[in-house]
């Protein structure tokens, strides 16, 4: 519960980037990673429900307290920090066309 509240609140932070301040300076950069977060935050509750759900995750990680869980989750975040720079780099300079 408390990583969907975090995510609607960084959504709503990427939200005005966006739309009330047209990604004009810092707020392109503040969307990039608000957007990525949020992404983060999704997958994060996915490989928690995997490992609820999926028996051979399951039987590896019954109380998501063993290695394969935070290893798992480690990998996923080392990806997202990975991506999020790479995203947040890229994504600098450039024409907007909002709807």
């Amino acid at each position: 519960m408390a990583s969907a509240i975090l995510s609607l609140v960084v959504l709503v932070i990427a939200i005005l980037a966006l739309y009330s301040f047209h990604l004009a300076g810092a707020w392109r950069r503040i969307y990039v990673i608000c957007a990525v977060i949020a992404l983060y935050l999704n997958v994060f509750v996915l490989v928690v429900q995997a490992f609820e759900k999926v028996p051979g995750l399951e039987a590896l990680a019954p109380t998501q307290t063993e290695p394969p869980f935070a290893i798992a989750q480690l990998v996923v975040l080392e990806l997202f920090v990975a991506l999020g720079i790479a995203a947040a780099k890229k994504f600098r300079n450039g024409v907007v066309h909002t709807a």
